[in-house]
């Protein structure tokens, strides 16, 4: 047994605070090893990075998710008791759920939703406004997604609901006031979900039985009870968030559009490197730089051991830039999707593995065809003009952004465009 190379400060809290995404990657690579130890919040914690690391970690019989993610994560971005710390049967079979709300048929109605409201947005934009892009998109996914999973959105309601959604992302990585801004907007939130998962289960709010909200309402778990509505809560905005958060990747693409503008015309008339740009997109920006499970039993791993309990985490961001998988991993190249062997352990943005079985974001593709139209419509149904601003990013924020968010101006329809609807 080998012992497991440690990271020399008695806690590295601050530390990953003020580095961020490259925390794990940075340390792995000077240690010259692919898993070291250190303490992060006065806990001990083995990071984990690379390929093979991912596999192992998505391994069932090695890891759970129960009491894994940090109470500062669940009291923002996830909330307690959701699908996300769950294992085995139940696990699988809360994840049918959405697997079910989020088939195919679902994924593509979402996306002509979203595209109605961009058209409508840009429509208004043409106006001479100046507009901020990452808010701006936030509203269009936040009507969309209400839209589609059939909740209620009074007009003069959305902004607020939109600002709940997209501070429980931004916070969840922060500290202080973006910290308990997050934790607020998560209760008010789940204050709202709930009234409405009672509504439905009442009687007293109608809807269709195949909409998202009503199969959240019904559904029942392993001893055929429904969720209590707190839960039922905290699962419908599983839905709606993450699709809002959906608007940070457009947010990345715009920017690598913005940096390299022979990719904005060779998109406006090549779709065939859509779902390339948009894969190099997600590559490069992860959300968040890990993910938290705990060692179910001691094991042993290329001579390391694991002892029973111990968090873990996993390195997205390096992961996805693992020099041992990715030829020039931190070069922006869309291209090297074109051959690409899809190894569900290799891009890892929302997980990895099987999404079915394990703990893979079930609204990947979600994500994937929304980012994919989002980028169509940047470089053929509008134009604008990137003003100057500060537009980079600080690796130390989590979720990352720039400064201004993106400001464009001098929006307008391109000639030929898809009219509003």
């Amino acid at each position: 047994m080998r012992p497991i190379p440690e990271d020399d400060r008695l806690d590295s809290s601050l530390a990953l605070m003020r580095e961020g995404y490259g925390f794990i990657r940075s340390r792995c690579e000077r240690l010259e090893s692919p898993v070291f130890r250190t303490r992060l919040l006065l806990q001990d914690t083995l990071c984990l990075s690379g390929t093979e690391a991912a596999r192992l970690f998505y391994d069932e019989s090695r890891f759970v998710r129960a009491h894994a993610a940090p109470r500062l994560l669940k009291k923002t971005l996830f909330g307690v008791g959701g699908v996300q710390g769950l294992d085995g049967e139940a696990h699988r079979r809360r994840k049918a759920l959405f697997l079910a709300v989020l088939d195919e048929a679902q994924v593509a109605a979402l996306v002509a939703i979203a595209r109605r409201h961009w058209l409508r947005a840009i429509e208004q934009w043409s106006d001479g406004r100046r507009i901020v892009l990452l808010e701006a998109v936030q509203l269009i996914l936040t009507r969309a997604v209400c839209e589609w999973a059939a909740v209620p959105l009074a007009a003069d309601e959305a902004q607020a609901r939109c600002q709940q959604l997209a501070a429980m992302i931004d916070g969840a990585g922060g500290v202080a006031a973006r910290h308990w801004q997050a934790r607020r907007a998560r209760r008010e939130a789940e204050a709202w979900a709930a009234s409405l998962i009672e509504a439905v289960r009442s009687g007293r709010l109608a809807v269709d039985s195949t909409c998202a909200l009503a199969r959240v309402a019904s559904y029942t778990e392993l001893d055929g009870d429904r969720l209590p509505d707190g839960i039922a809560a905290v699962e419908l905005l599983n839905l709606l968030r993450p699709t809002v958060a959906v608007a940070r990747f457009i947010l990345y693409a715009a920017l690598e559009l913005h940096e390299r503008p022979e990719w904005h015309e060779r998109l406006r008339q090549d779709e065939g490197m859509i779902e390339p740009f948009a894969q190099e997109v997600r590559r490069l920006y992860a959300f968040f730089p890990f993910v938290a499970a705990r060692v179910r039993d001691d094991f042993e791993w290329n001579g390391f051991a694991f002892p029973k309990g111990t968090r873990v985490l996993l390195d997205l961001f390096g992961t996805n830039r693992d020099a041992r998988t990715w030829t020039s991993p931190d070069r922006f190249d869309p291209e090297r999707f074109l051959d690409w062997n899809g190894d569900p352990y290799s891009l890892v943005t929302q997980g990895g593995a099987d999404a079915r079985q394990q703990h893979r974001c079930p609204g990947e593709r979600l994500a994937i065809e929304l980012l994919k139209d989002g980028l169509r419509i940047l470089t053929r149904e509008m134009s604008y003009r990137v003003p100057p601003q500060d537009l980079r990013l600080d690796p130390g924020r989590m979720p990352a952004e720039p400064p201004s968010r993106l400001v464009l101006d001098r929006v307008e329809r391109c000639a030929g465009s898809e009219p509003a609807r």
